[in-house]
């Protein structure tokens, strides 16, 4: 009955204030305000909804170079970031006080001389001329409409000027007094209030208006900054009324007067003061990686897909990017400015920006799968091209990981790894021998220009070299097609396929995904990979044999924290055994022949590269690879520290071959980038496999 009571009587003091109801003035004496029992109307603190005992504020996430400083780019909703208060000036705390609640420190939330005064102002001037929220009542009122799980017509309503909502506000906020520290609650106020110009809470108005942080405003700046907060968008200074702007400083420094704030004398220098912005906008997205290093925002643009795909953030792709956007969290990439430059440089002494063809590149750390470096002849950016220039010299299409509308490029001889590690899986040793022909009438179907009478018949590009007796080392060093052709036969062309995705291939073709689900037995071409991959895929799959069998997802970070500076988990690297340590390795010393290295058992006899290994001066393995009339070109190398894959190709006309004399420079690049990375990094050597899986015949294998 009490309550009833009150909440009638505090109905008629709100509506007063918020209407000037001459009648209900008249009828509320201010003793009788003074006697009523506010502390009663208050909610207690165990019912206060969850956004109020805990403020899920939106701020913006940080994506970092893999140094933990080097900033790539930032991405939010509204741009804000929480600080503590003793990162905020002192002057900045006394100016928003003064500003928005000069009786802060002395009333519990609600203050009743703001009440009965607001409710004579505007019962005199006959409409609503003065508020009476106290501070802690708009932080009530932020928090509540500037939750982010809230629907737009939800925080339309938290902010609808009715009496119910006050009501609402006064008993939040005094149970939130009777809780919270004077502190805290100025703290969070700081935090979520809106400035203008985009920026919410005190760090982002700070940075946004003069480009340094809340902790070094001077007086002048503190008053600008706390006049905006009343009316944000057309007092901002930046994009709305700067003498407006002006004018309100002015205020908030009388009004520090007059709270004994600041002198006389401090206030009259301040406001005399220019206005002196220095704006700054906060990075947002991909297409605001630094100037000068444009070439991130692939990097940039991969990881926010990944993000997308990480549970560990939402239930659906949409939701995940809302909490990149809204969650705070500092996210260390694996990104490596100084391997990054390194592989750029080399892209683009191949092919220029406005070149048709691009050369996208990536290098892999194997046993973590971070990515060190991802590069592509190409602007990062959402600018128009000249026409009939669908990817050149502006896009944002993912032509180094693939997605959207880039299923990849064919891989040529690069794919004879799935096939000879399907074999040493299934027992047959690198010393198995087959006497290459020219060309090899296998049995799997195919029609067009590679059918002999309805059967594919490979033929070796280069006879002279390729042909006669040959063992996985030779066979592979050579690039020799019909061994390959063979060997599938033998091992099985599903088992082929099967090892390409097990080792991160991804078929994102319509055409490559049916074949591999329907007709994986009969997919015989596969092995001279005329499925399309990219750079990535490669990168990790042969990342894989350089970690001795150990497949790792591509990752793009290396460390995240949530605003709470809590570590999240979805950083971990995502690894498991793929292959018999022993089969990798075997597949390593076969790989040492085509990049001019020389394997443990000395088989090594012919390269693609044969001079890779010796600008290199480390032990290194790898493979060239040449698609169908020399439509793209591949060439991927790898050390145990490090992988790199380079391709070349069209990415808007596959049909326009780069042609197989840009293999050379792209063999030089993926050196150059490999001497670059590895210059402070010890040499390391491959580990022998065992006599048995290098000669005998043995039992089959499985990957775990």
């Amino acid at each position: 009955m009490i309550r009833a009571h009150l909440d009638k009587l505090l109905t008629v003091v709100i509506a007063g204030v918020l209407a000037g109801l001459v009648l209900a003035a008249a009828a509320l004496p201010v003793a009788l305000v003074f006697g009523i029992g506010f502390s009663a109307l208050s909610t207690p603190y165990s019912e206060l909804p969850n956004t109020l005992r805990t403020p899920p504020t939106a701020q913006r996430s940080n994506l970092y170079a893999n140094d933990g400083t080097t900033l790539i780019t930032s991405f939010y909703q509204e741009d804000r970031v929480d600080v503590p208060l003793h990162e905020v000036a002192p002057v900045m705390r006394q100016a928003i006080v003064a500003a928005e609640d000069v009786r802060f420190f002395q009333h519990s939330g609600v203050d009743l001389r703001g009440v009965v005064r607001a409710f004579t102002v505007n019962k005199r001037d006959g409409q609503t001329r003065q508020g009476a929220s106290t501070l802690t009542m708009q932080y009530v009122r932020n928090v509540l409409s500037s939750d982010p799980r809230l629907t737009e017509s939800q925080r339309r309503a938290a902010t609808d000027v009715t009496t119910a909502r006050k009501i609402q506000e006064m008993r939040y906020a005094l149970a939130l007094e009777r809780e919270l520290s004077k502190d805290e609650i100025l703290t969070r106020y700081l935090n979520i209030a809106y400035f203008g110009a985009g920026a919410y809470g005190i760090a982002a108005a700070s940075k946004r208006y003069f480009s340094r942080a809340p902790a070094d405003l001077t007086l002048a700046q503190a008053a600008l900054l706390a006049g905006l907060v009343q009316s944000p968008d057309s007092d901002d200074p930046i994009n709305g009324d700067a003498d407006s702007a002006l004018r309100r400083r002015a205020y908030v420094l009388e009004q520090m007067v007059e709270s004994s704030q600041v002198s006389a004398d401090a206030a009259a220098a301040a406001r005399a003061e220019p206005l002196d912005l220095r704006p700054s906008e906060t990075p947002n997205d991909c297409t605001a990686v630094p100037d000068g290093h444009n070439d991130w925002g692939f990097f940039c643009d991969w990881f926010t897909r990944w993000w997308s795909n990480q549970p560990a953030f939402g239930s659906t792709a949409d939701e995940r990017q809302r909490t990149l956007r809204r969650g705070g969290f500092s996210i260390v990439s694996s990104l490596d400015p100084a391997v990054q430059r390194a592989t750029i440089e080399q892209v683009l002494r191949i092919y220029k920006p406005t070149d048709a063809r691009a050369v996208p590149t990536a290098v892999v750390q194997p046993g973590t799968g971070r990515v060190l470096a991802m590069a592509v002849n190409r602007s990062y950016s959402v600018a128009d091209n000249p026409a009939g220039q669908k990817n050149h010299p502006n896009t944002v299409n993912q032509l180094v990981a693939g997605g959207g509308a880039i299923d990849g490029y064919q891989g040529g001889s690069t794919f004879k790894l799935f096939t000879m590690l399907a074999a040493l899986e299934s027992g047959m040793p690198l010393s198995t021998e087959f006497t290459a022909p020219t060309r090899l009438l296998t049995k799997f179907p195919v029609t067009g220009a590679a059918s002999c009478d309805g059967r594919w018949c490979p033929a070796n590009a280069s006879p002279s070299s390729m042909d006669g007796p040959r063992t996985m080392w030779t066979a592979f060093g050579r690039s020799v097609n019909t061994y390959f052709a063979w060997l599938t036969e033998r091992v099985g062309a599903d088992r082929v396929v099967e090892m390409a995705e097990r080792l991160g291939i991804v078929l994102r073709a319509d055409s490559d995904a049916r074949l591999a689900r329907y007709g994986a037995k009969n997919w015989g071409p596969f092995t001279l990979g005329v499925a399309a991959t990219t750079p990535l895929d490669l990168a990790t799959a042969y990342a894989t044999v350089a970690a001795e069998g150990t497949w790792c997802a591509p990752l793009p970070v290396v460390s995240i924290t949530d605003s709470a500076g809590h570590p999240v988990d979805a950083a971990k690297p995502d690894c498991r055994q793929a292959l018999d340590t022993d089969v990798a390795r075997a597949a390593a010393d076969a790989a040492r022949c085509p990049v001019g290295d020389q394997s443990m058992y000395g088989r090594c006899d012919g390269a693609t590269a044969r001079d890779l290994r010796a600008k290199l001066g480390r032990p290194v393995a790898g493979k060239t690879g040449s698609s169908e009339r020399y439509e793209a070109e591949t060439v991927v190398a790898f050390t145990p520290q490090l992988a790199v894959a380079s391709m070349a190709a069209n990415p808007d006309d596959p049909r326009d071959a780069v042609g197989q004399a840009v293999q050379g420079a792209m063999v030089d690049a993926v050196g150059a980038v490999l001497a670059s990375a590895l210059r402070d990094q010890p040499v390391q050597d491959f580990v022998p496999p065992s006599e048995r899986v290098a000669f005998e015949v043995t039992g089959a294998r499985t990957g775990n």
